[in-house]
């Protein structure tokens, strides 16, 4: 019998022939193995520094949304006090000019409030999951919360620069 197969040519007889097909299934069921464990990812076990790791992470950004919404907070109360000083001082000619400076400054102050809430949600969901993936023995980094988050706050310093080049 002649065979034209990958990576053989040439006359095979009887127990060659099986010796051959057993050997290319062998070869083709380690590759499939191999792929497969090359395909998934390695599970191990999760040590608990992992965990206060994780904990560490999710305080700091705790830390930063607490600033980010604190700020918020002096940028609206310090609108309100420019407000009642200019027209107790009697410094602005019109109440409105100082009443719309007011409102975007306040505008602004609630955004970044807003802006902190959405960082501590993220950031609990970003603990959770990844305090899934440790008990589960894979861990898998994500960036899309530091992502989403640091786009939302390079827009909202874009926006500011825009107010404060347009109110001078």
């Amino acid at each position: 019998m002649r065979c034209k197969c990958k990576g053989f040519v040439g006359e095979v007889k009887g127990l060659e022939w099986i010796e051959y097909i057993s050997l290319q299934r062998i070869s083709f069921s380690l590759s499939s193995i191999l792929i497969k464990i090359l395909m998934e990812p390695e599970k191990r076990k999760s040590n608990p520094t992992d965990y206060l790791a994780n904990e560490r992470t999710f305080l700091a950004w705790v830390r930063t949304s607490i600033g980010i919404m604190a700020f918020g907070f002096v940028v609206v109360k310090f609108s309100m006090f420019v407000k009642q000083l200019s027209l107790m001082l009697e410094i602005d000619d019109s109440p409105e000019m100082a009443a719309t400076h007011a409102h975007y400054s306040a505008v602004i102050g609630i955004v970044l409030v807003v802006l902190g809430m959405v960082a501590i949600v993220l950031s609990y969901l970003s603990y959770r999951n990844t305090n899934k993936q440790l008990d589960g023995g894979v861990y898998q980094h994500s960036t899309l919360y530091i992502s989403l988050l640091t786009s939302l706050i390079f827009l909202l310093s874009v926006l500011l620069v825009y107010y404060l080049i347009r109110t001078t």
